[in-house]
């Protein structure tokens, strides 16, 4: 790696070969960053994640992340990290408590929001007590959703689209 470059700027660079899927370079630049500036702890959070990504070691990004989320509990992009670590290695149970968790820091973060619907995950029935299918968790759980558009299809391609709870 460039030695000219700042530990923020190869963290940023990490960033993009990460989201490119490029994880030997993500890699490379988040422990650029880590070796740089050791204290900064969302560096040693994803570096963790590329150890996991790229050199498939799960002891040592486990031990990275772990760290990580333990010292900034607050930061929901840390247990997100840690969700990926546990999916790259097919722990999806542990990343799917993760994700839960960082989703009580932060209950709309949209990047684990999209997680846990791209891993088909549902969210808890109302009333935790009763079956999923019972009458009163189904609707609680329409109100509580809120209303949303569904399209009512008719005879001959005709249809509405219509709002409901």
């Amino acid at each position: 790696m460039d030695a000219s470059f700042s530990a923020e700027d190869h963290f940023r660079r990490g960033q993009e070969a990460l989201e490119s899927q490029r994880h030997t370079a993500a890699l490379e630049h988040f422990r650029s960053a880590h070796r740089l500036d050791p204290a900064v702890v969302r560096y040693r959070s994803y570096y963790g994640l590329c150890v996991a990504l790229a050199e498939r070691r799960l002891d040592r990004a486990l031990e990275l992340c772990r760290s990580a989320a333990k010292e900034e509990f607050f930061d929901p992009a840390h247990y997100r990290n840690l969700a990926h670590v546990h999916m790259a290695f097919g722990l999806k149970a542990e990343a799917i408590r993760y994700l839960r968790r960082g989703l009580t820091i932060d209950p709309d973060h949209g990047p684990i929001l999209e997680d846990l619907r791209n891993l088909g995950v549902r969210r808890l029935p109302v009333l935790a007590f009763l079956p999923r299918r019972h009458a009163l968790n189904r609707c609680l759980g329409r109100l509580l959703a809120g209303p949303r558009l569904r399209w009512r299809g008719g005879a001959g391609g005709r249809g509405k689209l219509t709002l409901e709870a």
